[in-house]
């Protein structure tokens, strides 16, 4: 990883959406500063359309997707995404269509169960109720508590990743790369297999690997430091701040890429100059 400071400016002007993260890369400490949202507006006034690709409920994601000026939220490690239509409601398109969706369900609450069964001391997510696509528990503290409901996960079948909040579990197939895939497929009309250099991610945990991995103009904010023994490809940039202080730094060398620099012409030397 190099410091975002020295990405080129030719590398970043490429860039025409700004997919990330949302906790702990939007947020710092469960907030959402006002320089972070101004770097939203910012960026979509710029005419750079910034796409949350969470692991956050779809709960979350519906306030976000109406609230905020982003431009649609993946939720879920990719299991939704949400948009706010013309007329300010929200619309969801979904990874599984509606019987695998009632399948799934009910395979999540099987597990639920007999997970709870036997490690009684892990705590499911307080915004469980909030989901509708995906199993999370807190994220425990003890090392061994974390490994075990990975392992879990796993030997039912299902697609588990762990982030700076939660270990997520779903059935599917899908993650966040997936479903950013398909939505800047179906709504932009971009193919980030043809054109990744296009899109800038940021991120900070081991759920954001696959994204890390795809998109050449990928950003860690700092703490990423604290999960790259679990990252396989490292973000290419990292910049100095945590949080939404380094998603601010991504937006400002974003746009001052696309600023054209000044013109000022070359300063005439005493030989050139002319009496009328």
């Amino acid at each position: 990883m190099r410091p975002l400071a020295k990405a080129p400016a030719e590398a970043l002007a490429r860039v025409r959406f700004v997919l990330t993260d949302m906790d702990d890369t939007l947020t710092h400490r469960g907030r959402l500063s006002a320089c972070t949202y101004d770097a939203l507006e910012r960026l979509r006034d710029a005419g750079i359309p910034v796409l949350p690709v969470t692991a956050a409920p779809a709960g979350w994601a519906d306030q976000m997707a109406r609230m905020w000026p982003v431009d649609g939220v993946i939720a879920e490690n990719g299991g939704l995404f949400l948009r706010r239509t013309a007329d300010g409601d929200v619309e969801r398109r979904y990874w599984h269509g509606e019987e695998e969706r009632t399948l799934a369900a009910r395979r999540l609450e099987q597990l639920r169960q007999a997970i709870h069964a036997v490690l009684p001391e892990a705590e499911l997510a307080s915004d469980q109720s909030f989901r509708l696509c995906s199993l999370a528990f807190r994220l425990p503290s003890d090392p061994a508590l974390r490994t075990a409901l990975v392992r879990h996960f796993r030997n039912a079948g299902a697609e588990v990743t762990v982030n700076s909040l939660w270990v997520l579990g779903w059935f599917g197939g899908y993650d966040k790369l997936g479903m950013a895939r398909r939505v800047m497929r179906e709504v932009h009309g971009l193919d980030i297999d043809a054109a990744p250099e296009t899109v800038a991610y940021a991120g900070d945990s081991v759920n954001d690997a696959p994204m890390f991995a795809h998109f050449p103009t990928s950003v860690g904010v700092s703490t990423v430091i604290a999960f790259l023994s679990d990252i396989p490809r490292p973000p290419a940039w990292i910049t100095r701040g945590p949080g939404g202080d380094g998603f601010v730094e991504l937006a400002d060398a974003l746009l001052a890429a696309r600023t054209p620099s000044p013109f000022f012409p070359e300063p005439r030397s005493a030989g050139d100059h002319h009496e009328p």
